[in-house]
């Protein structure tokens, strides 16, 4: 049975939660400065999304274009690319 996702639906996002967005950082090694500073986000701003701030879903979707595995960022783009096409 396939799990891939149907034509039209997004591939589930990797980062949708500061609480997912520290687990990662901290599995990286990398300080808030560094790792939210790829997704043009500030230290603090960063901060505010561990500690529970909603995270806005162009930030997710950039989490996820930056720190996803190399496929499911390459999934998500792909995904993007059709509907940018499509219509």
């Amino acid at each position: 049975m396939s799990t891939k996702p149907k034509a039209n639906t997004a591939p589930k996002l990797f980062l949708t939660t500061g609480k997912s967005a520290l687990a990662h950082r901290t599995k990286l090694g990398i300080n808030q400065s560094d790792f939210w500073k790829r997704v043009s986000v500030t230290q603090s701003g960063g901060s505010r999304y561990e500690n529970g701030r909603n995270i806005p879903s162009t930030v997710q979707l950039v989490l996820h274009l930056t720190y996803a595995p190399e496929e499911q960022a390459q999934a998500m783009l792909s995904h993007l690319r059709k509907l940018n096409t499509a219509g």
